[in-house]
């Protein structure tokens, strides 16, 4: 890609951008060589570089040549080091991006307070360097006081804390009224190194660093990525999609408790210009359990794990405390408010920080919490009294509590109904205890609860929630709403995928609620609010789920390499994709999207698996003997 942009939006498409993070926090890397997002000191907190909403307010960390240049970036393999090489004329060099990493094995870990590496690596030639160095304190509401502080230092002062930059003392600092430039050439021998500090008020200055103890924490940091992706059991034809979303869903973890984030980024828009922009910088309990489900079922297990513990210690076994999301930290504290000093992304308005779903009532994730109990649970068949415990509190909740409305997965803010997927996750729920026993030890009067509540939710599904006359599963009980989610049914083992119920509702949905192939959330194509919205890509990986265990892979697998080319070219995924413009739409990258390819590689693994086996049959039939 070129540096720059040939129109007047200053905006990158959000498929210009990387992600590197160090299991705190994590940093929207441009391909054009800036840091136009990061929040420190974790995820859920101010941000320091937020130009991505706000290009004139926001602040940003940018390094480039100082001539025209073409710019490509590349993950290196196996690994959420970032690197971009930059071509200007027959000169080359390139710019490793990483957020060293404390958990980060072999050699002592990087000082306090550092965040950020950012080193040039010369290929051939000298380049000349222009580096723009703009923090904007609390999302860009106020300015940094940026102060030379010494050869190579300079600080940002802001409220409660300070950024330090290390930076190479070739390098010339011109401070300017937006922050500071620093110019200087790299050469072939020469290699240098930016590094970034988060240091709260009274902090010592950060002590200059040998470029070799810099080498070591590449090295520590790109190994730690490689030896976790190792765990991976997944080997099959999709496995550089499995690895990167793998690795994408772990940069999504808070290491200090173990939650894991939807997405890095707030009010990055559902449509631009428009008013659909949520904080999704928290753990939604539904997003979290499907992950580490996710994740467990490709051989993390140590995650499925932390979770569970989260669970333990956030709800204190009591289903009653659920909140549909937390902060990173387990805080309940999510107020939603507007920042309306900020433009939005390509004017897109509100921005906002918290998130309002948190008072809502969502039964789906009593589902999602039982089916990652049951996939940890399978491989050793054991669970500890704590967690038997609160299970059993889980299973009482949904006996207690099916036939309530509540807000669904798309999380509506103006009608609560009987929804089709609160419902069948309900089902899950107590279908997956029941799976448990004897190791869940119900008793006798909970488990025949749960086996009459289970057959109870199957009937009144099949009854209320399939209309005749449209020959297919709609959004809610009693409704004529067509619903992506009405592919989910099959999914959760209700009922097969065989059914002529499934057979039609893929045929409906095929015709009635697909933009350019891709599925949308549900009739109409616009949100509540009115305003149109892209295809949700979790849908279309749920429409290639069903299709492979209807048997029909070739189907299914059009569409998975349809939804995979919405990727960008570093295999990142947003939440929606806008097949008009060819755009993504949406808080990147999403966790949820990346997540549901993995389900859906493995439903096509297994569909190609079982072909398989017929096939063998067929052969075994005719032989002679």
């Amino acid at each position: 890609m070129e540096q720059g942009r040939v129109n007047a939006d200053p905006y990158p498409p959000l498929d210009a951008y990387g992600l590197i993070g160090d299991l705190r926090s994590a940093a929207l890397v441009s391909v054009q060589g800036s840091i136009d997002w990061l929040c420190l000191p974790r995820f859920d907190s101010p941000s320091v570089f937020g130009r991505v909403l706000d290009w004139g307010r926001g602040g940003c960390f940018a390094i480039a040549p100082s001539a025209a240049a073409a710019a490509t970036h590349a993950y290196r393999t196996h690994s959420n080091v970032l690197e971009t090489v930059w071509t200007v004329e027959r000169s080359q060099a390139r710019v490793v991006d990483f957020m060293p990493l404390a958990a980060a094995a072999g050699g002592r870990p990087p000082p306090t307070g550092l965040r950020l590496v950012r080193l040039i690596q010369p290929i051939r030639g000298s380049v000349r360097w222009t580096v723009r160095f703009m923090p904007r304190f609390d999302y860009g509401a106020r300015p940094a006081r940026i102060e030379g502080r010494g050869p190579g230092l300079l600080s940002a002062s802001g409220p409660a804390a300070r950024l330090w930059l290390r930076y190479p003392e070739h390098f010339d600092l011109q401070p300017t009224a937006e922050g500071a430039t620093l110019t200087g050439t790299s050469a072939p021998g020469t290699r240098c190194a930016f590094l970034l500090f988060h240091i709260g008020d009274g902090g010592r200055p950060p002590a200059a660093v040998p470029l070799a103890t810099v080498d070591r924490w590449l090295e520590s940091t790109d190994g730690f990525w490689r030896d976790w992706l190792s765990a991976c059991t997944y080997r099959g034809r999709f496995d550089e999609q499995v690895r990167r979303s793998a690795l994408l869903l772990k940069l999504m973890q808070f290491a200090p408790t173990g939650a894991f984030v939807a997405a890095p980024t707030t009010s990055l828009p559902e449509r631009i210009g428009g008013s659909l922009n949520w904080d999704y910088r928290f753990t939604w309990l539904r997003d979290m359990a499907v992950l580490v489900n996710a994740l467990h079922q490709l051989g993390f297990v140590r995650e499925a794990d932390e979770f569970m513990g989260w669970l333990d210690r956030r709800c204190a076994c009591d289903p009653r405390d659920f909140q549909m999301l937390y902060r990173v930290d387990g805080d309940p504290d999510v107020h939603e408010q507007s920042l309306d000093f900020l433009d939005g992304y390509r004017g897109s308005q509100p921005v906002r920080i918290g998130n309002a779903a948190s008072t809502q009532r969502q039964l789906d994730v009593y589902g999602e919490v039982l089916e990652t109990a049951f996939s940890a649970w399978s491989l050793g068949r054991r669970l500890p009294p704590r967690r038997r415990r609160f299970l059993n509190a889980v299973v009482d909740e949904v006996i207690a509590n099916w036939e309530q409305e509540d807000s669904g997965i798309w999380e509506s803010r103006r009608r609560k109904r009987r929804y089709l997927y609160s419902q069948a996750m309900c089902w899950l729920a107590l279908d997956r205890a029941l799976r448990m026993e004897p190791s869940l030890r119900m008793g006798a009067r909970r488990r025949a609860a749960a086996r009459r509540t289970r057959g109870r939710i199957k009937e009144e599904v099949l009854r209320r929630s399939y209309n005749q006359r449209l020959g297919a599963f709609t959004q809610a009980f009693d409704d004529e709403t067509l619903d992506a989610t009405g592919l989910t049914v099959p999914l959760t083992g209700m009922i097969p995928a065989s059914d002529p119920r499934v057979v039609s509702t893929v045929e409906v949905l095929q015709r009635r609620l697909t933009r350019d192939g891709l599925v949308l959330r549900y009739e109409g194509s616009s949100s509540e609010f009115g305003e149109d919205e892209g295809v949700f890509l979790i849908c279309s990986f749920w429409m290639v789920d069903v299709l492979a265990q209807m048997g029909r892979l070739r189907e299914a697998e059009e569409l998975f390499a349809r939804v995979t080319e919405t990727a960008n070219d570093l295999g990142l995924f947003a939440e929606e994709f806008d097949p008009r413009s060819g755009t993504m739409l949406g808080n990147f990258p999403q966790a949820l999207t990346h997540l549901s390819l993995i389900g859906a590689v493995l439903n096509l693994e297994r569909g190609s698996a079982a072909k398989s086996r017929r096939r063998l049959g067929a052969r075994s039939r005719t032989l002679p003997g």
